[in-house]
């Protein structure tokens, strides 16, 4: 499976992995699978951080690596597709990920209701079970996906 997360799925991987649900996770820690991080996503934190809207570390293309992740770069084709998608979502940094999902067949991890409108594949990143609470206190020590292991 390939998957993109969207920029809270990305936070919370690194911060609060608990949060993310059971299956989810097990799909993103899952050594068979692609897991992508979109330049977007560095950007939309950059942006959101230069607004003081978040916290997050400064060097964000080191944690996706730490992380055992893969760069998405953005590309011209990934602009051009994001420009003609329909305004069923406003948010420039979804819309980029949705492109890009499109362009290179990957399914986007998010907990955003309206980017299902679209024709994407997705994976839901949120649910409610005990285990999941379970798994925030967890979190503390570190997400299962790491360089490390």
């Amino acid at each position: 499976m390939r998957l993109l997360l969207d920029t809270h799925i990305f936070l919370w991987w690194v911060s609060d992995w608990g949060r993310i649900a059971e299956r989810t996770r097990d799909a993103i820690a899952d050594p068979g699978n692609e897991v992508f991080v979109s330049a977007v996503t560095g950007w939309e934190i950059g942006v959101k951080k230069a607004k003081g809207h978040l916290v997050a570390p400064d060097n964000l293309a080191a944690v996706v690596g730490e992380k055992d992740l893969a760069h998405l770069p953005l590309t011209f084709d990934h602009a051009e597709r994001a420009a003609n998608l329909p305004l069923r979502h406003r948010d420039p940094f979804d819309r980029m990920l949705i492109a890009q999902a499109q362009a290179e067949g990957l399914t986007l991890v998010t907990r955003d209701s309206r980017i299902p409108l679209y024709d994407v594949s997705t994976m839901p990143a949120c649910g409610t079970s005990s285990a999941n609470r379970k798994a925030r206190a967890a979190a503390k020590r570190g997400s299962p996906r790491s360089s490390s292991q």
